[in-house]
């Protein structure tokens, strides 16, 4: 028998009871170490959900990894995922990263930064496992991997394979013999967890009013795309169990970025201590306490143009032609055409859609360039040509484009608005307009976006994570501003990577739950120099299974097209080229952050 060296041996030998067999499981979301974002209800067409509890130097979690990694491999063919999870305060993506490597884990180690999926699943020690039945989404087994360690010394082998055998009777329909066993390992420190009064203490009036004015009432108002305004504290403690939900799920703040990746001036994601604050609070019971309620006569309409105080009214609006709503159903995408009225070349300062009903306009994306003449797309912009203006998302940037510069806008050109609509109950018409700010004169710097697309795609029928890229040369040095990434349905997750002439790489951008419903313009807080040469590659993944809830048909291979049952891989990239004089500054920069 070989030895197990343990320090504090007191602190791992005591310690509250883990999550018990029985307990209903409420669903989550959460990413792994390469930054893969894995939903627990995805899995629901699995006969068993098994997962080991990692942190990074407990001797148990790592000496149980091995057999772990066996049993996953055994059952590789039989309808049982496997995963590891982390709850511990001390570890971060990166030094699970490390430990992974240098422990040899190739599962997926599922991370919750916050600890409230851990304190809610009752996790006390890594080293456990648990087993998750997706039929009922109730843990049917819970303890020791198998008999073969303890705190002091381990067996050259296990006598008693507790996890196999609850696994192996819940694949053969039977109820888990043994559904509850001792489990060794190190506590872990959940230090909110069941601290009631420190959670009741946490106060509406200035804890949790001001962070859902800053994150979410953009789209919470009267009249906005939410579905009910967060108008005081009532309307909130009334939602608050949907909220706990949809923050569990990361659905909202909608916002898809990994937040390791990249710093953006329009992140309107929730950080780990708000969203911890927010869920003890609601799990506290939502307690209303002293003070006034900010919410209360909070102005949040945006019923003019927001650039209209550093630019005054626009100088051009285009309005868009109407759009019945009706009170239910889904409404695809729509595709409207209006030519340019302008009657003359001009520059464009700033775009802005002004829509016409807030409630049900979910998102538009704006695009001009020459007409096809012939073909099947006859009548509809040229891809390869098409140009960019600002589009419109609860949230998105409406400022002036950046640096004081402007988009080249020919007289001759025709606008398409793809515009995509959210019923809410009523039945209303759409008048929404676009205005724009112009100068006859060339701005300090002209902006353009770079379109990166792929009409050759095919997504097989069923597949899971089907990946394709596209790409395209920056042949002169430059500055990049934003980025949109666009898929339909059945889009899973997107990469951008930077490959630098010099040979280095860098990821730009990282979307690891790309929802369709939420079209979003990622915009860098600084401008990132992108030397001459440099290749910018959009990699992306569809999800075409029956496990894709969204998905319009997993039995049919998928092609480029227009419509939401289509799909699309296409990036809209915002950026200027460098002026000869500005070029000795930014070829001093040295890169940091990449990775081979």
């Amino acid at each position: 028998m070989r030895k197990i060296t343990f320090s504090f041996i007191l602190l791992f030998s005591f310690g509250l009871s883990a999550i018990e067999p029985g307990d209903k499981v409420e669903n989550f979301r959460l990413l792994d170490q390469k930054g893969g974002s894995h939903e627990l209800f995805y899995y629901d067409n699995q006969k068993a959900l098994v997962f080991l509890v990692q942190g990074n130097g407990c001797p148990i979690a790592r000496h149980a990894a091995p057999r772990f990694q066996e049993l996953r491999d055994f059952y590789s063919d039989q309808e049982v995922e496997f995963f590891m999870l982390n709850s511990n305060l001390q570890d971060d993506r990166l030094s699970i990263r490390e430990e992974a490597k240098e422990y040899g884990y190739d599962l997926r180690i599922l991370i919750d930064e916050t600890q409230i999926i851990g304190e809610s699943l009752k996790l006390s020690r890594t080293g456990e496992v648990f087993v998750i039945d997706p039929k009922t989404w109730t843990v049917v087994y819970t303890g020791a991997l198998d008999d073969r360690l303890n705190y002091e010394n381990q067996k050259k082998e296990a006598s008693e394979h507790y996890l196999k055998n609850s696994i192996d009777e819940i694949l053969a329909g039977k109820e888990v013999q043994l559904p509850d066993t001792n489990s060794l390992g190190c506590l872990i420190n959940f230090p909110n967890k069941g601290e009631k009064s420190r959670q009741t203490s946490i106060s509406y009036s200035e804890d949790i009013a001001p962070m859902l004015l800053e994150n979410c009432t953009v789209c919470h108002r009267k009249g906005g795309v939410g579905p009910w305004a967060m108008t005081d504290y009532n309307m909130v403690k009334g939602f608050s169990l949907m909220m706990r939900e949809v923050v569990r799920t990361k659905r909202m703040p909608p916002w898809h970025a990994d937040p390791i990746i990249g710093q953006f001036s329009n992140d309107r994601s929730l950080n780990n201590e708000e969203i911890k604050t927010l869920v003890h609070w609601i799990e506290a019971g939502a307690p209303r306490g002293e003070g006034t309620d900010p919410l209360l006569g909070a102005t949040t309409s945006q019923s003019e143009w927001t650039n209209e105080v550093k630019l005054g009214p626009p100088d051009y609006i285009i309005n868009i032609p109407s759009t019945d709503i009706p009170a239910t159903g889904v409404v695809d995408y729509q595709y409207k055409f209006v030519t340019n009225t302008v009657g003359k070349d001009v520059w464009v300062k700033a775009a802005e859609i002004l829509p016409g009903d807030k409630a049900v306009l979910h998102h538009v994306i704006t695009s001009f360039g020459q007409l096809e003449t012939r073909g099947p797309r006859k009548g509809r912009l040229k891809y390869r040509d098409r140009k960019g203006l600002r589009g419109y998302a609860p949230g998105i940037n409406s400022n002036p484009y950046p640096d004081e510069g402007g988009i080249f806008l020919p007289a001759d050109v025709a606008f398409e608005f793809q515009m995509h609509y959210t019923p809410v109950g009523r039945a209303t018409v759409d008048e929404t307009r676009m205005g724009i700010w112009v100068s006859e004169e060339k701005p300090k710097h002209e902006v353009f976006s770079m379109i990166i697309l792929n009409p050759s795609i095919r997504i097989p029928a069923g597949a899971r994570e089907h990946k394709e890229s596209a790409s395209k040369v920056v042949s002169k040095d430059a500055l990049l501003y934003s980025v949109l990434v666009h898929a339909h349905y059945r889009g899973k997750k997107m990469v951008v990577t930077a490959y630098y002439p010099n040979g280095k790489t860098e990821v730009l951008l990282s979307v690891p739950n790309y929802d369709f419903n939420w079209q979003t313009s990622y915009d860098l807080k600084e401008p990132k120099f992108i030397p001459a040469g440099t290749t910018l590659v959009q990699h992306q993944w569809w999800d075409n299974s029956a496990q894709n809830k969204a998905n319009p048909d997993p039995t049919v291979e998928v092609t480029w097209g227009d419509q939401s049952f289509e799909e699309m891989l296409f990036g809209a990239y915002l950026m200027r080229v460098l002026k000869e004089e500005e070029l000795p500054t930014y070829k001093t920069l040295v890169t940091r952050n990449y990775k081979r």
